[in-house]
């Protein structure tokens, strides 16, 4: 199923004008989410992707004596300790988390949130006067890209184009493995060849870790279908929106019932940051 959005064509109001002018200089305080779910670096990793699968978030704040230090993420969990058959339980926050935090102030323009997200290659901790208020990943800037010069280019150019896919009978194991040794955050399940579906590293945190849900679960029962697709060819403020308005963070794009790639919030970010 191809899905492309109509942006309309015609000469844009005052308001129109006005409003994508706004969206040039949006702040970081405007976008970041303020409730920052934070752990301590000898909680136990079962518990950590409890919270995450629960929380359906994918990182956490890591605090030590107070104070925070740290990050750990879905794709920690993943390519770290699960790609290596190393037990969640028994393993502790320290082992795997990221540091020193990348930090930004909240009154820094989203252009230099992406740029910094880009080159320090992580999420974003908001801390004014020494205070954390807010954390910024690529989702929340992905909401927020305006229309602009570099972002009316298309998808193709940032795409991946070798996109991993399993069979829908292939395990959840299996494909959590493979999403850890490729350090990918998703894979396409395809039926007798054909895409059918997503399965991505917030569906195992939810839908499996944070209820111990059997591993062994054939990967077709438990991914995301129909797929989502897109045209290559959009634009990227056209793949913005599409993400967007869909709650999504991945969008493979089709031509002709071919994968032909696939584009994710991060890569629009990597555009826009341009």
């Amino acid at each position: 199923m191809v899905i492309q959005r109509d942006l309309g064509k015609g000469v844009p109001s005052i308001l129109d004008r006005a409003y994508r002018e706004y969206k040039k200089h949006l702040k970081v305080e405007e976008i970041m989410s303020r409730n920052v779910v934070t752990t301590t670096t000898d909680a136990p990793l079962d518990e950590v992707a409890k919270t995450m699968g629960e929380k359906h978030i994918g990182s956490l704040l890591v605090v030590k004596y107070g104070t925070p230090i740290g990050i750990v993420t879905e794709r920690d969990l993943l390519s770290r300790i699960l790609a290596k058959g190393i037990g969640l339980k028994g393993t502790i926050v320290d082992r795997i988390m990221s540091f020193p935090l990348i930090k930004i102030c909240p009154t820094a323009e989203i252009k230099e949130a992406a740029r910094t997200m880009i080159q320090k290659k992580g999420r974003l901790a908001v801390f004014e006067c020494g205070d954390l208020v807010g954390i910024i990943t690529a989702s929340d800037l992905t909401r927020s890209i305006p229309e602009a010069p570099e972002t009316l280019m298309t998808v193709d150019e940032y795409m991946t184009k070798k996109v991993v896919t399993v069979n829908e009978s292939t395990s959840v194991a299996t494909v959590a493995r493979i999403m850890g040794e490729e350090r990918i955050g998703s894979v396409i399940v395809t039926r007798e060849g054909k895409p059918e579906g997503i399965f991505t590293e917030r569906d195992l945190l939810s839908s499996f870790l944070a209820h111990e849900r059997p591993l062994s679960t054939p990967v077709g029962d438990a991914c995301s279908s129909p797929l989502i697709t897109a045209s290559p060819g959009i634009s990227i403020h056209e793949a913005a929106e599409m993400m967007a308005t869909r709650h999504i963070r991945r969008l493979p794009l089709v031509k002709k019932e071919e994968l032909m790639g696939i584009i994710t919030a991060r890569d629009l970010v990597e555009a826009y940051a341009k």
